[in-house]
């Protein structure tokens, strides 16, 4: 079963900040998280970044760092710290298994992934499919 120690992630404040909201907000049922402290952190986090309520709908609990400041990251990921260990929480575990994308990657994320590739290249993401035999210089 994976987990994650809170204070020893191993990550980034940016990919930690995402993961942890993205594991509150997933709906996993093999979550060592009570749902109650989910939407704490979910809300909290929210509130850092946003004047009005956070949303209802359970698909529009999204979090967007991408116009916030390296500070207002900080101040996220010391949210999420302190309210899991407020909960008596310092290593989340979880189990899911491996799935496919649902979706294709939209260009909004492409910074994102671009600096994930960055930090984390994965050869077998990265690797271009098989050349066709057509040379893209002589289509036009």
């Amino acid at each position: 079963m994976p987990s994650l120690d809170l204070r020893n992630s191993g990550m980034p404040d940016l990919q930690f900040a995402l993961f942890m909201v993205a594991l509150c907000t997933s709906g996993l049922k093999d979550l060592n998280i009570p749902l109650p402290v989910r939407d704490l952190v979910f809300e909290r986090c929210w509130a850092l970044i946003h004047d009005g309520p956070p949303p209802s709908d359970p698909t529009e609990r999204v979090i967007d760092l991408r116009y916030g400041t390296e500070t207002t990251l900080e101040a996220v990921v010391e949210v999420i710290r302190s309210t899991l260990a407020e909960a008596g929480i310092t290593r989340v575990t979880w189990d899911h298994p491996v799935s496919e994308p649902t979706l294709p990657t939209s260009p909004g994320a492409s910074p994102l992934v671009d600096r994930l590739n960055q930090w984390d290249p994965n050869p077998a993401r990265l690797t271009r499919p098989p050349d066709s035999g057509e040379n893209p210089a002589s289509t036009n």
